[in-house]
């Protein structure tokens, strides 16, 4: 990944674990919490593509495993968010923007789904039986509700930004000014000189028949006084 691509994901993975933590988790919602970390990935996984999303929901799952009050094994979250992520980037059109809100939006709610099913399978495997008690279709439902409600306050403008860093301006102007550079001041003074050489050898061959028509004369000149002469 690009030096802008990790500034700009670590920006914004902090922020929005950050907000998720010391803001939304305190709602006290019914089921699920939304997931603003989850679109976060997903709105960068739709511009970096697969690979990018993978490496960024696998730093930011890190960053929720670490972050306190993490109640789970470490590793869990991030191996979920990096397989979304690596999914979400998969979506990603050739030339970089969505004609419309209706993939993005249709990405959101399978990826809350897929994600609060991946976790929970993991947290099976590991032994971490909580949503059986908590109730997994209510957590599905809400997950999806949640996520879905808050996605086009989130979604549109990280994608928004991060189009904006991959069109860097220092490097556009470092791309051309890497390349070779002919100046109008060459071109006329190559022009010029080829003009000149022509003009020279116009005048060359100009002059040429001039003497050639001089001496042409001096010995038709000289022919007609030896006729007169004998």
């Amino acid at each position: 990944m690009r030096v802008n691509r990790i500034l700009l994901s670590s920006a914004l993975v902090v922020v929005a674990l950050v907000v998720q933590v010391s803001v939304l988790a305190r709602l006290h919602l019914p089921g699920a919490v939304p997931d603003l970390l989850l679109l976060t990935v997903l709105g960068l996984a739709m511009v970096y593509g697969h690979v990018g999303g993978a490496l960024v929901g696998f730093g930011a799952g890190l960053l929720a495993d670490l972050a306190p009050p993490a109640d789970h094994a470490a590793g869990r979250y991030a191996l979920v968010l990096c397989v979304i992520g690596y999914l979400a980037g998969l979506v990603k059109p050739e030339s970089g923007r969505l004609k419309s809100a209706t993939g993005p939006m249709a990405v959101v709610v399978v990826a809350a789904i897929g994600s609060t099913l991946l976790y929970a399978l993991v947290g099976a495997l590991v032994g971490d039986t909580a949503a059986r008690h908590v109730g997994l279709g209510s957590l599905l439902f809400t997950a999806a509700l949640y996520d879905l409600l808050l996605a086009p306050f989130v979604v549109p403008g990280i994608m928004a930004l991060a189009r904006r860093a991959e069109n860097d301006p220092l490097a556009e102007t470092n791309s051309q000014a890497k390349k070779p550079s002919i100046s109008s001041g060459w071109l006329s003074g190559g022009t010029g000189l080829r003009i000149g050489g022509q003009r020279g050898g116009l005048g060359g061959v100009k002059s040429g028949l001039k003497v050639k028509a001089g001496k042409a004369r001096t010995a038709r000149a000289g022919r007609i006084k030896g006729v007169k002469r004998l």
